[in-house]
Formats: C-alpha cells, structure tokens, sequence
C-alpha cells in the first residue's frame, strides 16, 4: 500500500521541476543567440579580416618604422625612439609643406561645397536637361585626375596656353602660373575644386530630393515666400545630414591631394606648392629616408584623424536630422 504524498515531498520536488523547465526554455534561446552571432560573424568577418590586413597592420607597421632609422634598401636597422618625429617638427619643409596643405584645404572645401549647392540648386530648380547637367559636372570626378592634369597643364602653358592667350586677348596681364610662387598654390587649389565638385554636387541633389514639398508648403503659408527665405529656412536645415558628410570627404580628398602637385608643380617653385602627401612621398621613395617618411606618415595621419573627429563632433551639433 502507498504512502499518500505529503506537502514537505511536494515542496522538495517543485524546485527541481522548475529548473528543468527553465532550463529547457533558455537552451533554445541561447542557441539562437548563438546562431544569430555566428551569422554576424561569418558576414562581418571578411571585411574585418581585411581591414586588419589592410589598415591596422600597415598602420602599425609605419609606426614601428617611424621609430627607427632604417632606409629603403638598408639590410639593417636600428632603433632610434621618437628622433625622426623630433625631426619632423624641427623641419622648415615639413613645417611649410603643413602650412600650403592647410591653404589648400580651406580653398578647396568651402569653394566645393558653396558651388556644388549653387549648382544644385539650380538644376534640381529647372525643368529639363537635367541628366545631361549632371553627367557634364560628375564628369571630372569620374576621369583619372593624373590625365586632368596634363590637360591642365596644357591649359595654363605661359606661352602656348588657351588661358593666357584668352588673358592676351582682353587685354588682362598674363602668368607663368605654375612656376610663381604666388599663383601655383591657389592654381591647384582650382583644380581640387573643379575634380571635387561634381560629387558634391550629386550627394546635394540627393538631398534636395530628399526635402519633403510639405515643408515649403509651410513655409509660404508663414511667409516665407522669397528663394532665400526658404533656402535658409527649409533647405538648408534639411541639408544638415549631407552636408556633414560632404564637408567630411571633400576635406579628406583635399588633405590627400598628390597627384596634381606630382604632376604639375613638383612641389615648386621653391616649396610653394609642396602638400604633406608630396613631402611624405620625396623623402620615403627619391631620398630614400624611409623611417623618416614613416613619420611624416604618422603625423599625417593623426592630423586628418583629428580634424575628422573635430568637424564630426562640431558640426553634428549643428545638423538637424528628421
């Protein structure tokens, strides 16, 4: 005969069935955190192999040989410690190759960006040939800028020029402008804003499609009804997100402008027109003074990872998002 079940064997055997059940509910849970992660990974894993391998390394890499004195070649090195950045600092070509990069700079941004709005403004503003605008200004972007500036090379030729020879004919002074110390830097500066212009100009347009009529709908009920007051009003706030990134690229493509000073002005005359990129890639490959170069890469690098953060940090405050 059995013994009837009593309240202490019941309370004794609750816990226990309770922890089965909750042990048997979380398993599935943890195997589909599991397989969500695994998923994550085995999709983010390429590219954060090949950002370890393609950015991280080479940059650690440079830093190591910043700090010693080896050269391009050299079967041997050693290590020197922070000598090469000492160096750097204390360098007069370093120092204005610094000075002409931060012209550049605030010649190339603000003009990109003042006239890639005005330009998108005034094709998202008319009623046709739209495409055939767009495609004509995000040309320079798209062709290869070494080939642009051997064609402005020959634009800007002292004697045989079509810009001077135009200058002749109204009877303005000519330039060599090139090789003057005073009109080689602003020349480039030119030519960054003429390549950069066409890819601000389409992220602009994409951002005046984004504006919703609405907005100017209400802004002409408040008054608003001038062109300025509603550029300043509605499109411009609206513009915040983009024009955040815009300012972002185009200053990193003109702190990483080399292709033009390379080709057109080596630098001259007399370092008028040398740019960071330049001084980095004389010393590291014509003089060969790699763990020099190597330092000159370190400081570049945290001078544009700076501004960039700055500029995120300050102008992020400033953007209205929807």
């Amino acid at each position: 005969m059995s013994e009837p079940l009593s309240l202490s064997d019941t309370s004794e055997e609750e816990p226990a069935t309770r922890g089965v059940r909750i042990s048997s509910a979380a398993s599935p849970a943890r195997r589909r955190a599991f397989a969500e992660a695994l998923a994550a990974w085995t999709l983010a894993g390429p590219a954060v192999f090949f950002l370890l391998v393609l950015f991280f390394l080479p940059v650690l890499g440079v830093f190591v040989i910043a700090l010693t004195d080896w050269q391009f070649g050299a079967r041997s090195l050693s290590f020197i410690g922070l000598a090469n950045f000492r160096q750097v600092f204390a360098d007069a070509v370093f120092r204005a190759s610094l000075l002409n990069t931060v012209v550049y700079v605030l010649i190339v941004v603000p003009g990109t960006i003042i006239l890639a709005l005005l330009i998108a403004l005034l094709i998202e503003s008319g009623k046709s040939c739209r495409s055939f605008y767009r495609a004509v200004h995000f040309l320079p972007f798209m062709a290869t800028l070494t080939a642009m500036a051997i064609a402005w090379e020959a634009l800007l030729h002292p004697t045989i020029g079509l810009v001077n020879q135009a200058l002749a004919g109204l009877g303005l002074p000519t330039a060599n402008w090139l090789r003057d110390e005073n009109t080689a830097l602003p020349v480039l500066a030119v030519i960054g804003i003429w390549q950069n212009l066409g890819y601000a100009m389409v992220l602009f347009l994409a951002g005046l499609k984004g504006i919703p009529q609405d907005l100017y709908d209400a802004a002409d009920v408040d008054g608003a009804d001038l062109w300025l007051d509603r550029l300043r009003t509605v499109t411009l706030p609206m513009l915040g997100p983009v024009s955040m990134f815009v300012v972002i690229v185009v200053a990193l493509r003109a702190f990483e402008s080399f292709d033009t000073v390379k080709v057109l002005t080596q630098g001259g005359p007399g370092h008028a027109s040398e740019v960071l990129l330049y001084t980095l890639y004389r010393e590291s490959f014509e003089y060969l003074r790699t763990g020099y170069g190597a330092a000159v890469a370190v400081v570049f690098l945290a001078i544009v990872v700076t501004l960039t953060l700055v500029q995120v940090r300050v102008m992020d405050r400033k953007v209205h998002y929807q």
